[in-house]
């Protein structure tokens, strides 16, 4: 990419974060356009999917603008969500230049598999599941940076490299899916809350832990022996690695921050951390360094490494805007939801997910999407409740088996691995087994819900 496109990207990310300081819609909108701009301009340097996907979304949404169907609005609206979301994903990826600068964060793996071997997948998935739900997409890098990194370092190549990779990456992976559930932070409670106010984070909690509870024990039983067989190649550390202090001292800044701007400024905690962490990410760099140059260049390096998963959140956004536009207002007319039939659409909602995932769908896309279709389903007699957990799990186990989505892309990037292998080998026996019994969950749930009134 050359010098002027990488310079424009980070432009947009930082007009996205001052529109989200100021809260203006047209300014996003604004950064919107110079985002699609420079993936129409960068378009040959994309990736296949990610490239076809915006296109085909950046086509679709011109169609439906000139032909009065989206209107000016949805176009607006279009463009401020492909800002948003990709703005999202960069904003949150500098944490991966913190990684170059400590040791403990290089050593992370060293750390976190310490103590006995049986726990390891758990506390692998929980502690991922913890961190990505304050740095979403940051958690993903970190963990896949610094395992590619330390494998490179210590020789480790061929079968060896590959266990490694699939015990480890696959339960971070695994983990990180896991915030749909459990996470206040997660795009898709944020999606859900908005189309069905009477929904909060906090009444649907009980239900995504116990599902992410099934998820976890699955995942442990299955994946146990790998951590076996790499357990004899663990690297034992005397003491914890230089640094660890100074970085307590800056996880600690960029948390308060966060604490504060929820706080204060009454956003959300997912904003706060797009805020916080490159804002206290390029002022530690530019203090370490002596250089604002220095620091502004990688930070726009790295900005310029996420250009496909960027272009593939910008082109969901466009995509989910226009698709949504397009479903008739009365499309459930008639359509009465009785007994069942909530079970029915839960499960179906669930279902499709992740199978539009696998051809290629994102998440976030087909959920953006059904949301849309919610408050008429809920005017028809559906329980909102229940048609939401099956959302969000559907979103949670779509995650993991999305060959096009950006946690596998990172995952596939950064352990030199395809994505396809990640996403149906790695993954495929684990969502046979597991969906089955969320089915049987969710049958649970529609017998519980209506004697929690």
């Amino acid at each position: 990419m050359n010098g002027t496109l990488r310079w424009l990207l980070a432009s947009a990310v930082v007009m996205e974060l001052g529109a989200i300081c100021l809260q203006s819609k047209p300014l996003s909108a604004f950064a919107g356009l110079v985002f699609v701009l420079v993936f129409l301009v960068g378009s040959m340097r994309l990736q296949v999917y990610a490239r076809t996907l915006f296109l085909l979304s950046l086509a679709l949404s011109i169609g439906l603008l000139a032909s009065g169907s989206l209107g000016f609005d949805g176009g607006l609206d279009a463009l401020s969500d492909a800002a948003f979301y990709s703005t999202f994903l960069g904003s949150l990826g500098m944490m991966q230049c913190l990684v170059r600068r400590f040791e403990v964060l290089r050593r992370i793996h060293d750390v976190m598999l310490g103590g006995r071997v049986s726990l390891l997948y758990p506390k692998y998935a929980l502690v991922s599941c913890g961190i990505a739900s304050v740095l979403s997409f940051g958690m993903m890098t970190l963990l896949c940076g610094t395992l590619a990194d330390s494998l490179k370092e210590r020789g480790v190549e061929g079968h060896a490299r590959v266990q490694w990779l699939r015990s480890v990456l696959i339960s971070a992976l695994r983990g990180f899916a896991l915030v749909p559930l459990v996470a206040p932070t997660s795009v898709a409670v944020a999606i859900l809350t908005r189309e069905l106010p009477q929904l909060s984070w906090s009444s649907l909690l009980p239900f995504g832990f116990v599902a992410a509870l099934l998820m976890i024990v699955i995942g442990w039983m299955l994946e146990r022996h790998r951590f076996r067989e790499i357990s004899g190649e663990r690297v034992a550390l005397d003491g914890w690695p230089a640094g660890t202090g100074k970085l307590f001292v800056l996880v600690l800044v960029v948390f308060s921050c966060m604490g504060l701007l929820v706080a204060l400024v009454e956003v959300k905690v997912s904003v706060a951390a797009m805020l916080a962490v490159p804002a206290v990410t390029l002022a530690y760099m530019m203090w370490q360094e002596r250089s604002p140059r220095s620091a502004i260049t990688e930070g726009v390096g790295q900005l310029t490494g996420m250009f496909n998963e960027m272009a593939i959140f910008a082109g969901s956004a466009m995509l989910g805007v226009s698709a949504a536009a397009i479903v008739p207002a009365n499309m459930f007319d008639g359509f009465v939801v009785s007994g069942w039939g909530s079970y029915l659409i839960a499960a179906l909602g669930l279902l499709i997910m992740p199978l539009f995932s696998m051809v290629g769908v994102i998440p976030i896309t087909v959920l953006s999407v059904q949301s849309g279709m919610l408050a008429q389903l809920v005017a028809n007699g559906a329980d909102p409740m229940l048609v939401a957990i099956g959302l969000v799990i559907g979103f949670s186990l779509a995650m993991m088996v999305s060959p096009f989505g950006p946690s596998v892309m990172l995952l596939s990037r950064f352990g030199q691995v395809s994505r396809h292998v990640v996403a149906f080998q790695w993954n495929g026996l684990f969502v046979v087994l597991v969906v089955p019994m969320l089915l049987v969950l969710l049958a649970v749930f529609a017998v519980v819900l209506p004697t929690l009134g």
